[in-house]
């Protein structure tokens, strides 16, 4: 029997998806708390958060036992999030002191602790293969992660499954995660190119006709919730593809960015696999210039995920309701309404004439 007293855990608490998932928890129950490296933070209002490092075992066992004292042995759902992400495509030793051991530390600790009704576990549409356009993958379609991060969940996975007990474990396949303001380096690497016409915006290596299947962030906290809401109707191990089953392609993307943000068009240019990464090689290695696009995603510009989520509808109860179609609209109006404020949120280096713009604008409206 669950009670609206039992505890909601959520890890990586302090992010922004775990923020919302806070935020969405507490409006359903009453004992939300968060597990984060950083607990100097201000949880959202009503939910606790305790400072865990969950490469360390004494700090996981000292913030579960502080967890127990405090809320409780009643574990309704342990949410998941906390993991080590990295653009940079090596296999940092990270992937496995983060993602997969701090895993098997927290699955550990809560099964000598609590009685735990279910385990989600945020893992990525990318441990599957890619596919082709046209083919749309479940959750039965090959395991197949073609760089580290993916194969970093992959291992949690099957660690999970190895370890959990009797513990109910859930995992959740996300698509690449975005918001109205963006907030998706991708496609804010996309949309920068454009807006300050670089040369690279009309570049592509891979093949512009694929894509890949994205989801948006309030889609997201909703799969959670509806996870964690039907847990007793799920069975003990279970995956589901999280995502939009649409699949922009990568030059439908470009000529809707150029379009919306200067009224054109983009060609993309074709641009051989291994030209694209010798350049690409320069401006990191010799010039210094530290580019989004790294040689090693040269070799990903083709891979294709569209989602069937056919089985999350079916089992949680959850389709998404947002597309990023409808929201890159969003996207470009608050690019354009403050570009500097768009370009901070999203970790994006502006150009040396929008600060320029940025200046004049603030001495205009000084007068």
């Amino acid at each position: 029997m669950a009670f609206k007293s039992d505890i909601i855990l959520v890890t990586g608490s302090n992010g922004r998806i775990g923020t919302a998932v806070m935020k969405a928890m507490r409006a359903r129950y009453d004992n939300v708390v968060g597990f984060d490296s950083n607990a100097e933070e201000n949880p959202p209002e009503g939910c606790t958060r305790i400072a865990v490092d969950i490469t360390d075992e004494a700090s996981v066992g000292s913030g579960l036992d502080v967890l127990r004292a405090h809320h409780g042995p009643r574990v309704a759902s342990v949410i998941h999030l906390a993991a080590y992400y990295s653009f940079e495509g090596t296999d940092d030793p990270r992937y496995e002191s983060v993602t997969v051991n701090g895993t098997r530390r927290l699955l550990a600790g809560l099964r000598a602790r609590f009685e735990v009704q279910q385990f989600v576990f945020s893992s990525t549409m990318l441990v599957h293969k890619p596919a082709e356009p046209g083919i749309f993958i479940n959750e039965d379609w090959p395991i197949g992660p073609t760089w580290a991060y993916p194969a970093s969940k992959v291992r949690t996975e099957e660690a999970i499954r190895a370890e959990r007990g009797d513990v109910p474990a859930v995992m959740l396949r996300f698509a690449g995660v975005y918001n109205d303001r963006c907030q998706s380096p991708p496609l804010a690497h996309q949309m920068q190119r454009i807006y300050e016409r670089q040369i690279e915006s009309r570049l592509y290596s891979g093949s512009p006709s694929h894509g890949t299947s994205y989801v948006h962030m309030d889609d997201v906290v909703n799969a959670i919730v509806h996870a964690v809401e039907r847990r007793a109707d799920l069975p003990p191990e279970a995956a589901f593809l999280i995502g939009e089953p649409e699949a922009l392609s990568y030059d439908e993307l470009q000529h809707t960015f150029a379009r919306l943000i200067h009224g054109e068009s983009f060609d993309t240019i074709a641009v051989p696999g291994p030209v694209a990464k010798i350049g690409a090689w320069v401006e990191d290695k010799l010039l210094g210039q530290d580019p989004f696009i790294k040689p090693w995603m040269i070799d990903r510009a083709g891979d294709h995920y569209a989602l069937d989520v056919s089985r999350a509808k079916a089992m949680m109860g959850w389709e998404p309701v947002h597309s990023l179609r409808r929201t890159i609209p969003k996207m470009v109006a608050a690019l354009k309404a403050d570009d500097i404020a768009f370009y901070r949120e999203n970790g994006l280096t502006p150009a040396e004439w929008m600060l320029v713009n940025a200046r004049e604008r603030a001495r205009e409206a000084g007068r």
